[in-house]
């Protein structure tokens, strides 16, 4: 096990601890609190893993970084190899990440070159023909990517976007930050995606685009969702960064619409530390996207020189970035196929359950990759809660098992349903001149669902059949535990 020492005056405690994990190949916890403040000593522990996947707890020896700051009260979300501090148990986690083997000598050509090499335009080429598509836009996440493509769209200010209910805040970030204004669209019961009923719902004089996510990676039924769109003249694009190299009728996710946004973020199913990127078989979208995302809307002007032509973003990947994303392209194929294998076996294992139900997957979605597996119960049959009941979950040897209501963004938003009723920016004139309304009660089957679902995001290309048996068995133990 290797050591490091990190400090920076004022700095972040969770940057601190994130870059100690990834120079030394652990995860940090602390005994007494989630976060470490003013170093880590006593009292504290390593979680490492072997090249099993398995974890083990071990005491700290001398200090492995320093911090300067103390964390707020307010708890803080933890992403990465944080996410599964403390996890000793057996079942595989994605940290420390299956590299590409060709990892270390891209990154040496991006070094050996002095930072003159066009490893981005390597990956983008590569990444775009591996999905059939002419255009691939590489970008700093997934995030930035939709903020790209909201622009590279030209929607404006007032416009409204419809998008999925249940998803992850950056979804939905570019669009705020652009003035525009989400619709969300409710879900199906018992389902996690919406569906072309429940976008039609949603349309108004004012819409002018679907956001689809595809959650988990269960690609929704994105030939209804475009025959809905065609006939009120919308854009459709998709959040494919759960689904990479999930497919919907042989086609792959990200390909089924106007352009798709994709996530390789470290604990991501293609993880690259950090990193995205839009797909595209629309020349002129590809264009545009590049010359708002990667040139800053910047042109040159004649005896005066660059101008800017529009707000525009430096959203560009790095080249080192670009160099582990390569090598990860390289090897994510075979990891999604074998993760559609065994997720559709634990989701056997897991029906199997008197009061479990695993989330349907639908007969168009020829392979699942499931970037988080879960289940939903039946309060009826158990006699505590859904987040008791994962908490019970994790506990007994799943890490990271829990319920997600923050998932549900109507509710996840509360800045967001103050500007409404306050009709400030972009409510507050016309074309934003409508009454919106936000809330776990807008989206009442979306809200129901996340009332009863319990979903660990540490479901990785390393389980075997054997893991999802003892995934499986761990939930039924507690199932009968709690049962009534």
């Amino acid at each position: 096990m290797r050591r490091c020492k990190a400090h920076r005056q004022g700095g972040d405690d969770d940057l601190l601890i994130d870059m100690a994990e990834r120079w030394a190949n652990v995860s940090i916890s602390s005994s007494t609190s989630p976060y470490v403040a003013g170093g880590v000593g006593a009292g504290h522990r390593i979680v490492f893993y072997d090249a099993k996947g398995i974890g083990h707890t071990t005491d700290l020896k001398g200090q492995l970084m320093t911090a300067s700051t103390t964390p707020s009260g307010r708890e803080r979300a933890r992403y990465g190899a944080k996410s599964q501090d403390g996890f000793t148990g057996a079942l595989p986690q994605p940290f420390p990440r299956q590299m590409g083997p060709q990892a270390m000598g891209y990154l040496a050509e991006v070094v050996d070159s002095g930072l003159t090499c066009d490893m981005v335009g390597r990956f983008e080429t590569a990444f775009a023909r591996a999905h059939g598509v002419a255009h691939c836009i590489a970008t700093p996440g997934c995030t930035p990517a939709l903020a790209v493509l909201a622009a590279a769209f030209g929607l404006s200010p007032g416009d409204e976007i419809i998008v999925s209910s249940i998803s992850d805040f950056g979804t939905v970030q570019g669009l705020i930050h652009a003035g525009l204004i989400p619709v969300f669209a409710d879900t199906t019961p018992g389902a996690i995606n919406i569906s072309p009923a429940t976008v039609e719902a949603c349309v108004s004089d004012r819409t002018r685009a679907v956001l689809v996510v595809h959650m988990t990676g269960l690609i929704c039924d994105m030939d209804g969702i475009n025959e809905v769109a065609e006939r009120h003249g919308l854009v459709v694009y998709e959040d494919a960064c759960q689904a990479v190299f999930g497919r919907y009728k042989t086609r792959l996710a990200g390909t089924l619409s106007r352009a798709g946004a994709f996530s390789f973020d470290s604990e991501k199913t293609m993880g690259s530390d950090v990193g995205g990127c839009i797909l595209t078989d629309d020349d002129e979208l590809a264009e545009r996207a590049r010359f708002v995302g990667h040139s800053r809307g910047g042109e040159m002007v004649e005896h005066f020189g660059r101008i800017h032509a529009i707000n525009g973003f430096a959203h560009r990947m790095t080249q080192s970035t670009a160099a582990i994303s390569l090598a990860q392209l390289e090897i994510i194929e075979p990891q999604v196929a074998h993760i559609d294998k065994m997720i559709r076996l634990l989701h056997r294992l897991l029906d199997d359950i008197p009061g479990i139900a695993a989330l349907p997957i639908p007969e168009d979605v020829d392979v699942y990759s499931c970037w988080m597996a879960g289940f939903l119960i039946d309060p009826a049959q158990f006699t505590c809660d859904t987040e008791s009941f994962g908490e019970r979950v994790a506990a007994a040897g799943i890490p990271g098992a829990s319920q997600a209501r923050y998932y549900l963004l109507p509710a996840a938003l509360p800045y967001l349903t103050e500007s409404a009723q306050k009709q400030t920016y972009p409510y507050s004139q016309p074309p934003a001149s409508y009454t919106y309304h936000y809330g776990a009660d807008s989206c009442p089957q979306a809200h129901a669902l996340l009332e009863r679902y319990v979903r660990w995001s540490t479901f990785c290309e390393r389980y075997e059949p054997e893991h999802c048996e003892q995934a499986a068995h761990i939930v039924r133990s507690v199932a009968e535990e709690v049962r009534r």
